[in-house]
């Protein structure tokens, strides 16, 4: 479980988060919907540990993350939108490395690796140095870099970015098996039909604020509306805002 409560960042006088809470239960995939700059990556960046908010409360998996930062990023695997790979390091020596940092027993960890490497289809270029990757090909390395460790808690912040309709298709099957077994998961997205398919419940956000939160059917019921699009549109209040479908 991830619990936010009167979450505030602010840079300088700019309040990029603003009053904002919500509760991720286990077993579920909670969005976070809303176009760039709304608050979504300084809200996951704070979850995560990696940015230390303003003021509010974090709790991950009963952790703070303000106060037991290090127990709390145990009970996390992070996606970042971008995060860099070693270019000359291939996928397979990628998870070793992730792997023997949290200390995971060699024999796990090389049978989690291989099965990482099945189960996201890397198979093809699992032993190629990362440097000439494609954008879906280092997305493939990431995600299995936040699967490793078996986190109960995982942030994805819009990780089918770059991908190809297979390999979208593929990790929106993944998130869903992650969902069954249990986790927790947090899915940052500025995609209207990412949000549909992979949500059970959606938190819009805009301009650092927490707009509204719900089901799909009950943003559309809030808002008098008969699609997310429409819906998200008329609870913002306005339509100048970068969003795709």
């Amino acid at each position: 479980m991830i619990e936010v409560e009167h979450l505030v960042k602010r840079f300088k006088k700019f309040p990029a988060v603003d009053d904002v809470s919500f509760t991720a239960r286990q077993g579920e995939v909670l969005g976070l919907l809303g176009a760039n700059g709304a608050g979504k990556s300084t809200t996951m960046r704070i979850i995560s540990a990696t940015l230390k908010p303003t003021s509010g409360t974090v709790r991950v998996s009963g952790f703070d993350v303000a106060h037991q930062p290090n127990k709390a990023r145990r009970m996390l695997g992070v996606m970042p939108e971008t995060w860099g790979l070693y270019g000359h390091l291939n996928p397979r020596d990628h998870l070793i490395y992730i792997g023997e940092l949290f200390n995971m027993p060699r024999p796990r960890l090389l049978a989690r690796v291989d099965e990482l490497i099945e189960t996201l289809q890397m198979q093809e270029f699992a032993t190629r140095p990362c440097k000439d990757f494609s954008k879906g090909m280092r997305q493939k390395v990431n995600l299995a870099r936040t699967l490793l460790h078996e986190p109960p808690n995982l942030l994805l912040d819009e990780p089918t970015s770059g991908l190809d309709v297979m390999s979208s298709r593929q990790v929106r099957e993944l998130v869903q098996q992650l969902k069954r077994t249990g986790k927790t998961i947090i899915l940052s997205t500025h995609v209207f039909s990412e949000a549909e398919r992979m949500c059970d419940r959606i938190v819009i956000m805009d301009r650092g604020k927490k707009i509204s939160e719900g089901t799909t059917s009950e943003l559309c019921a809030q808002a008098g509306r008969d699609t997310l699009e429409e819906a998200f549109v008329h609870l913002i209040g306005r339509e100048d805002v970068e969003v795709q479908r």
